[in-house]
């Protein structure tokens, strides 16, 4: 008889609730919210992530999950809808959290925020893992699709103000594009390229093609940074690891969703 084998237990939930959303393009939400369960809630690495608890489909009421030693599960034994996403800002002081949601059609994340309002509740868990800076790289290459936005400006953030960096992002619409850099922020050389994605392309076709013209030559002093879509994703380890080989040490590349998937990254 095979054991069932038991998954550590996620951090517990926080209890909060929508305090505002601000639309940063017409293709990117910012729903912020708060309580006074987020006290504690620190973010010590730019890049990690927070799992939000949203109600279940057409209703405001939150229902709380169980863990039954490998997933979390609702009294009638359905599954919760929960989502990944960059915690891209806390205020302690506040007690508050931005998340940044992409807006499409289908997804729960997205039909959730475009119809929050304040007060409305959600539970939020985490943060989970982020990713470590190497201050002592010569350069940087941050790439991915409209889900890692948040977290490339987040990285752009914490990167030495002096170090080269070149960013590639893919959108599957113009709308998307929004400034990652500001002369306020301090930064110079940093080179943002927008990969438009051909109409009726697979996700993350056009991040690919522009990763592997980026790569032709990875000095070893370059640190990479990649995440978006699975499939996509799986592409570029390939890609970076066994065509171009690059030590696994130098790369960083985490898939944030599932095209044709409904579940915690389908947003």
């Amino acid at each position: 008889m095979t054991a069932v084998r038991t998954r550590r237990e996620p951090p517990t939930f926080r209890t909060v609730a929508v305090r505002r959303t601000r639309a940063l393009t017409p293709r990117l939400l910012r729903v912020t919210v708060g309580g006074d369960e987020l006290a504690g809630l620190t973010l010590d690495l730019p890049a990690a992530s927070v799992r939000l608890l949203l109600p279940p489909a057409g209703l405001t009421d939150l229902v709380m999950p169980a863990w039954n030693g490998n997933e979390f599960l609702l009294p009638d034994g359905s599954r919760p809808i929960i989502r990944t996403l960059t915690p891209r800002h806390v205020d302690t002081a506040a007690r508050t959290l931005d998340v940044d949601v992409v807006v499409h059609e289908g997804g729960a994340l997205s039909a959730w925020a475009l119809a929050a309002r304040p007060g409305d509740p959600v539970a939020v868990s985490g943060p989970g893992r982020g990713y470590a800076v190497d201050r002592a790289a010569g350069r940087y290459l941050l790439a991915g699709d409209e889900t890692a936005i948040p977290a490339i400006s987040q990285l752009l953030e914490h990167l030495p103000d002096a170090l080269p960096v070149q960013v590639l992002v893919e959108v599957a619409d113009p709308a998307a594009r929004l400034p990652l850099t500001s002369p306020a922020s301090g930064r110079d050389g940093v080179e943002v390229t927008w990969c438009d994605l051909p109409p009726g392309g697979p996700p993350g076709e056009a991040l690919v093609a522009a990763v592997r013209s980026a790569t032709e030559a990875v000095d070893p002093a370059t640190r990479i940074w990649a995440a978006g879509e699975a499939a996509a994703v799986q592409r570029i380890r390939r890609l970076l690891f066994q065509e171009r080989g690059v030590p696994r040490a130098q790369a960083a590349v985490r898939g944030y969703w599932r095209h044709g998937r409904a579940g915690d990254g389908d947003d």
